[in-house]
Parts: structure tokens; sequence; C-alpha cells
């Protein structure tokens, strides 16, 4: 067993997390909500799960380890994890989407680290178009009937992407295709000058980890 470690400024009292997995280590932190906790990576945006507390965040991470590998290529190695900390969640952690920003989300990027982010980010989108590109129209329902079919699911993605776009200063007029804001995104990374609403880092993560979310989640409920 080994305690988290304190990772700046805004973060929690450490807790004693096993965290002893096998291979290279790969900086966490926790997002703590009353109902559920994310387990978030700081260098590989889109690898953040979610589980009803600490432990089950981390063991579902773990779990996409495999499956983010796949997006992130021969780059991402490795199992073991050092938790670096915990965020207080707020509503919309307990919504289901991770939504604080950190400490770290404010460290300044040299341009080689930008340019890595925006790749891993577009290697994201990449995945999406893929299992999105094969899945069928209708969508397996949850045991209640609830659930979005693949269409309504690309359309909540493309009117999210259009908001983070906003929000990171990047210009999207109404008929913007969806590939031309995604340019327009990776445009507002590369040239961050840390006056939009979101951090950089943050930002990137944020994105990441909605399409991929909900590209996993159309591969999981494809028949």
């Amino acid at each position: 067993m080994r305690g988290l470690r304190q990772g700046g400024q805004g973060l929690l009292e450490p807790a004693h997390l096993n965290t002893s997995y096998m291979g290279a280590p790969h900086q966490i932190y926790l997002e703590c909500g009353p109902k559920w906790v994310f387990a978030c990576a700081v260098d590989w945006p889109g690898w953040c799960r979610r589980g009803r507390g600490e432990d089950a965040a981390i063991e579902e991470l773990l779990a996409y380890a495999p499956r983010y590998k796949s997006v992130a290529g021969r780059r991402f190695a490795g199992r073991e994890i050092e938790v670096i900390g915990r965020v207080k969640g707020n509503a919309t952690t307990d919504f289901g989407a991770p939504d604080v920003i950190g400490p770290t989300d404010f460290e300044a990027l040299a341009a080689p680290e930008v340019g890595r982010l925006v790749s891993l980010l577009e290697s994201c989108w990449t995945t999406f178009d893929d299992i999105s590109g094969s899945a069928p129209e209708r969508l397996r329902k949850g045991p209640r009937g609830g659930g979005r079919d693949t269409p309504k699911v690309l359309e909540h993605v493309m009117r999210a992407e259009k908001s983070y776009a906003r929000k990171l200063g990047a210009s999207v007029p109404p008929h913007t295709s969806w590939p031309e804001q995604r340019a327009a995104t990776c445009r507002a990374l590369r040239s961050y000058d840390g006056t939009s609403r979101w951090p950089l880092r943050y930002s990137v993560r944020r994105v990441a980890w909605h399409v991929l979310d909900h590209a996993w989640e159309i591969e999981d409920k494809s028949d």
C-alpha cells in the first residue's frame, strides 16, 4: 500500500490506495463526488473512467487500459499508476462527467507536448469515427429501455464539441461542418495563449474523454 502524493495547491488530503501495478507509472488524479469518483490520467487524454468509490474508479481505469492503448498506440505502455491527489467533485461529477479543473491543468506546456496532446485527441476522434461509422443505427438499450441510438449519439457529440471549441475561443459559425470545427479546435489548442475559459491540458482531456466515452458506448451497445 502506498499513499497518495500531494500534487499541488487545491488537492485534498492524501488517502491510502493500492497503486502497485506492474509497468511504467502513469500519474492520475481522482475527482471525488458523493456518488461517483473519476480516475483521470494527467498525461493521457481520454483515459478516464468512473466508479462508485476510489478503488472502483481505479480498477475501471485499469480495465480500460488495453482499449486506450489501441487509441494511443505503442507510446502508451505499462500498467503502474501513481495517484498524485484528489480534487473535490461537483454536481457535474455526480451527473456522470469529469468537470473539475485541477492544479496540474495550469502548468505551462512546451510546444512538443502540446503537439503530442493534440495528436492524441485526433486519435480519439479517429477511433470514434471508425466505431460509429461501422455501428448499427439502432443500439442495444438498457434494462429499462433507455439510451440513444447511433445518430443521436453522433448529434450529441457534434453539438458538445462545438460548445467545447467555443470555450477555447475557436471561431465556429452556425453552419460549420464537423471536420471544420474539429480543425478549429486543433488550431485553438496549438495557438493557446491562456485567455480562453478552459486551460489547455484540461481542454484536451475533457474533449478526449467525451468522444472516447461515447465511442466505447457505441461499441459496447452494438449487436
